[in-house]
């Protein structure tokens, strides 16, 4: 039965499987697959697994709302740069450079059939940030806007990173699981240098979470997507590192890692994650249309309303 009892925090309630949860909620998988992410639907842990579900306490406060389906569907409104350009009021050009400098933080991302990384922002944010600094939206580039894109061509990834770990780690209070979150976005050599013992490293490796929701089939792709996922500049690699080594020290101080015959075996690397209908150890997926479209994404659809909804809010 896709509803089952589950113990959160010593109380037991009724959960759903994520694809019910979707149906209910009225959302797309893509739509669910963000609002999991974001903690707009907020997950418990089922079953000896460790499973993500979703409570009827949180369908039932969700369905309940006021506004329901709009009102969380706006939440969950994602733009690319043109859209986005036009719902702040400003050139392509300048989104452009408002987004590679920083100043918002994409929310996901695909390759396209070229090999480009397409990035897509969620439209509440670019009008809160249009909100916050008119300034920024008309006339010259600020000198520290321009610094920061002399200094870093391109940021969206680094903010992209951060974005996803803060959301993996709000979902975990496992200290060797926030380390593992953490080691997500260094590579092999730079892993080592942070976690020099083998055994902790295997156990690390072991538990990383995906940060993308579904596989890509296409190796071309692979390797575009794993380039967004590791860290590359050095300030950047060792702010992780100076996180890993802090994790560690918390999750040594709670329990050892496991001897190696009893370490969770080994897991695909962040670019390559595990596709299914529920999150595994931290990690979302999303069958069906949220597993084809991590390499091949059709054009957001814009929710009917929300446009004026979020222009209204300017």
């Amino acid at each position: 039965m896709a509803v089952r009892q589950c113990e959160v925090r010593g109380a037991t309630e009724e959960s759903v499987a994520f694809g019910r949860a979707a149906r209910e909620l009225e959302l797309k998988p893509r739509e669910f697959e963000l609002a999991v992410q974001l903690g707009a639907v907020r997950t418990v842990a089922s079953g000896p697994g460790r499973r993500r579900r979703v409570s009827r306490a949180e369908i039932e406060r969700h369905r309940s709302a006021d506004g329901f389906p709009e009102g969380l569907r706006s939440r969950l409104w994602v733009v690319g740069t043109a859209e986005g350009a036009e719902l702040m009021g400003i050139s392509p050009a300048r989104f452009g450079r408002l987004a590679r400098g920083g100043c918002f933080a994409p929310v996901r991302f695909y390759v396209n059939r070229y090999r480009a990384v397409v990035w897509h922002y969620l439209a509440a944010d670019l009008v809160d940030f249009a909100d916050r600094n008119p300034e920024l939206l008309t006339g010259r580039t600020p000198s520290l806007l321009r610094t920061a894109l002399e200094e870093h061509e391109d940021r969206r990834g680094r903010s992209w990173r951060a974005r996803r770990l803060d959301q993996l780690l709000a979902q975990t209070d496992d200290p060797w699981e926030r380390a593992a979150v953490t080691a997500s976005v260094l590579s092999p050599e730079d892993l080592a240098v942070g976690v020099p013992d083998q055994n902790e490293r295997a156990y690390v490796t072991g538990l990383r979470p995906a940060l993308v929701p579904a596989r890509s089939d296409a190796m071309a792709a692979h390797e575009v997507i794993e380039s967004v996922i590791l860290a590359e500049d050095p300030d950047e690699i060792e702010w992780h590192r100076h996180r890993l080594t802090a994790a560690l020290a918390q999750a040594r101080a709670v329990r050892p890692a496991p001897a190696p015959d009893v370490a969770p075996g080994p897991m695909p690397s962040p670019a390559v994650p595990v596709t299914g209908t529920e999150v595994h150890a931290g990690t979302e997926a999303v069958a069906g249309a949220a597993a084809e479209a991590a390499t091949t994404l059709a054009a957001p659809v814009r929710p009917r309303g929300l446009w004026d909804w979020l222009r209204r809010r300017t």
